[in-house]
C-alpha cells in the first residue's frame, strides 16, 4: 500500500517502522527535520518536511494517489483537517486521525462524510487507559487482550513456582481441568519462542500466552501460577491525560491517590476526580511515597510524560514494598531493559496503540490486530469468508490448514454480527445486535476443529514476519467474488 503518515513523533516513528518493515510505500511528514533524518537513517521511506495540514505539502507527499492517510500529529485541529483536505482534494480511499480530547470524541458526527471525514479515530490515551485497566482486574496477567469484542481475550502470564501445570506437559491440562476449555498459543523461554504442543513442559519462568473466553481467564490463569490477591490500593504518579483517565476509571471500587507536580493540574483533578486523593509532590520524592504508605500499595503506575521519572519512581516504590509496578516507557530499547528488572511491566505507549492502525493496513478481513512482544509477534483476528473450493481454510479442520511456521490458531467465535453493523440503526435494531453478540460461540480449537463460513478466526503468529503468509491463506480465490 502507498501510506502518507502525518507526524514523526513516538506514535508515528512507530507505526512507520513496522509498516515499512512489511515493504509498503511510506511517506513521513513533519515539521521537524531532525525527526525525518534519523527515520531515513534507519528505514526505507520518503520524507518530506513541512506543515501536515498544508495542500502543497500533502502534494509533495504523493496524497494525489496515496491509499491511506495517517494523520498521528500532536494536534487533533490538524489532524482533522488533513483528513478533510485528503477526502475532498485528493480523494483518498482511507483516511485515520490520531485524537486526543474527549470532547470530540464525545461528539462522533464530527468525524461523518459530512464534516471532517474521518474513516477511524484513535485515542492512544483512551487504549492505554483500557489497556492498564485490564492489567489491574487480572493482577497476575503481563498482558490481557480482547478479541471478538470481548468474548474472547489473550492472556500473557509469566509461569512462576508452585503453578499446578509447572514441570508438566501441556496434554495434562485437559486432564488436570476437564471443565476449563483454553489453549496455550505460544511459550516465550529467555525471549526465544516454542511452538506448542501436548509434549511441551512448562518451565519455572516461561512467559505463556494462552486463549480462552474472557469468563474462563482466571481460572485458566489459576492453572499457571497462584493466583494474585484482587487489588484494592492504587497509586498513579502522573495526572496527566492518562493519569486522570485511569483515576476515573478505577476510583469508584478502589483507592486511588495520586501525586501531581503541577498546582494547577492538582487543582483541575480535584475538582473532577471527587473520590481520588490528590497529592501535591515529586514522584521520585522518598519521603512523599513514604508518607503515603507505599508499601501498602497493590499497584503503583507510574504515568508521567516523562520516562526517566516514570523508570525511577517505579523502582523506589518497588523497592520500598509496592506489591507490583508498572511504568510507562517511550522507547523500545528502554522497555527491553526494564521489564522484569524491578520493575513489573513496562508500558510501551506506542506499541499498545498501534495495533489499531494495523487492521486497517492488513489485507483481507482482518477485524483486530494487537502487537506482542516490542512488535516482534502478532496475535490477528479475521474473518473467513468463501466455501470448500474458493477458501484454503473454510470448510477444513485445522489439521487439514497448512499455516505458516510458528502460527497458531487458538480459538474461533462462531455467529458474531459483522463489525460495522452498528452504523444507521434504530435502538431496538442495536439490541437485537447486542442480543445475537451474547449468543455467539467460542470454539477452542484442536485439531479437528472445523472452520465454516464467516467464523472469526483467533490466530498468534510468534514471527511478524509470516504475517504476510496468514493473510494469503485467508484470501477468497477471485472465482468466488
Amino acid at each position: 500500500m502507498k501510506i502518507v503518515i502525518l507526524g514523526a513523533g513516538r506514535v508515528g516513528s512507530t507505526v512507520a517502522e513496522s509498516l515499512a518493515s512489511e515493504s509498503n510505500d511510506i511517506t513521513v511528514v513533519d515539521l521537524a527535520r531532525s525527526r525525518l533524518s534519523l527515520l531515513q537513517e534507519r528505514l526505507d521511506l520518503r520524507t518530506v518536511v513541512g506543515s501536515a495540514s498544508h495542500p502543497d505539502i500533502m502534494i509533495q507527499a504523493g496524497m494525489e494517489d496515496a491509499d491511506m492517510v495517517l494523520a498521528l500529529t500532536g494536534s487533533d485541529e490538524t489532524n482533522l483537517v488533513a483528513c478533510k483536505l485528503a477526502a475532498s482534494m485528493f480523494n483518498t480511499p482511507t483516511r485515520i486521525a490520531r485524537i486526543r480530547t474527549v470532547d470530540y470524541l464525545d461528539h462522533p458526527d464530527i468525524f461523518s462524510r459530512e464534516n471532517f471525514c474521518v474513516d477511524f479515530a484513535i485515542c492512544p490515551e483512551r487504549i492505554l487507559t483500557k489497556y492498564i485497566e485490564k492489567l489491574i482486574e487480572f493482577p497476575g496477567a503481563l498482558q490481557v487482550l480482547d478479541f471478538a469484542s470481548g468474548k474472547v481475550s489473550l492472556v500473557a502470564v509469566k509461569a512462576i513456582h508452585g503453578g499446578p501445570l509447572i514441570g508438566r506437559q501441556l496434554k495434562e491440562l485437559r486432564r488436570h481441568a476437564p471443565n476449563l476449555d483454553t489453549r496455550v498459543a505460544a511459550i516465550f523461554r529467555h525471549n526465544h519462542p516454542i511452538i506448542p504442543e501436548g509434549s511441551t513442559v512448562v518451565e519455572e519462568g516461561d512467559e505463556v500466552f494462552f486463549i480462552a473466553s474472557s469468563s474462563n481467564i482466571r481460572a485458566a490463569m489459576g492453572e499457571l501460577r497462584r493466583m494474585d490477591k484482587p487489588v484494592r490500593r492504587v497509586m498513579i504518579a502522573g495526572g496527566g491525560r492518562i493519569g486522570r483517565r485511569l483515576a476515573e476509571v478505577l476510583q469508584q471500587s478502589h483507592q486511588v491517590r495520586i501525586i501531581e507536580r503541577d498546582i494547577k493540574v492538582c487543582e483541575s483533578l480535584t475538582q473532577n476526580l471527587h473520590n481520588t486523593l490528590i497529592l501535591h509532590g515529586d514522584v521520585t520524592d522518598e519521603e512523599l511515597l513514604e508518607s503515603e504508605n507505599i508499601s501498602e500499595m497493590d499497584i503503583f503506575c507510574a504515568l508521567t510524560n516523562d520516562e526517566e521519572n516514570n523508570i525511577m519512581a517505579a523502582l523506589m516504590a518497588k523497592r520500598m514494598g509496592a506489591r507490583k509496578v508498572i511504568a510507562l516507557i517511550n522507547r523500545s530499547m528502554y522497555v527491553d531493559l526494564m521489564q522484569g528488572s524491578g520493575i513489573d511491566i513496562a508500558i510501551s505507549p506506542a506499541q499498545v496503540t498501534i495495533g489499531s492502525l494495523l487492521a486497517y493496513v492488513r489485507q483481507g478481513d482482518v477485524a483486530v490486530v494487537h502487537s506482542l512482544r516490542r512488535g516482534a509477534a502478532e496475535a490477528l483476528e479475521l474473518v473467513a469468508h468463501g466455501d470448500a473450493s474458493s477458501s484454503r481454510v473454510v470448510g477444513r479442520k485445522i489439521e487439514e490448514i497448512k499455516l505458516p511456521r510458528g502460527t497458531t490458531i487458538g480459538a474461533i467465535v462462531r455467529g458474531l454480527p459483522p463489525g460495522d453493523v452498528y452504523r444507521n440503526l434504530s435502538e431496538q435494531e442495536k439490541d437485537s445486535i447486542l442480543d445475537q453478540w451474547k449468543q455467539a460461540q467460542v470454539i477452542i480449537a484442536h485439531h479437528d476443529t472445523v472452520i465454516k463460513q464467516n467464523d472469526h478466526v483467533i490466530l498468534f503468529v510468534v514471527n511478524k514476519r509470516m504475517v504476510r503468509q496468514v493473510e494469503k491463506l485467508f484470501q477468497v480465490n477471485v472465482g468466488f467474488l
